[in-house]
């Protein structure tokens, strides 16, 4: 995938948990792992707007596009 998640080092930097990143958006721990982890496959616009607004980031600290040429 060309396509890097970079939450868990954000998460790091904001020093907050998967458990508590996961109840302030209403999400379950088990599919945040998925997003933190580079598992996922998609991200709805509502759930990378809530998991900006409580990292107080941009879509782009936690998304990275890598060319894999």
């Amino acid at each position: 995938m060309a396509v890097v998640v970079k939450l868990a080092s954000v998460m790091a930097k904001r020093r907050m948990s998967l458990g508590e990143l996961a109840e302030r958006i209403h999400i379950t721990p088990a599919n945040l792992s998925i997003l933190k982890t580079g598992k996922g496959k998609a991200i709805r616009f509502s759930t990378l707007s809530a998991i900006c607004h409580e990292l107080k980031c941009q879509p782009g600290d936690i998304l990275e596009y890598v060319d894999k040429d």
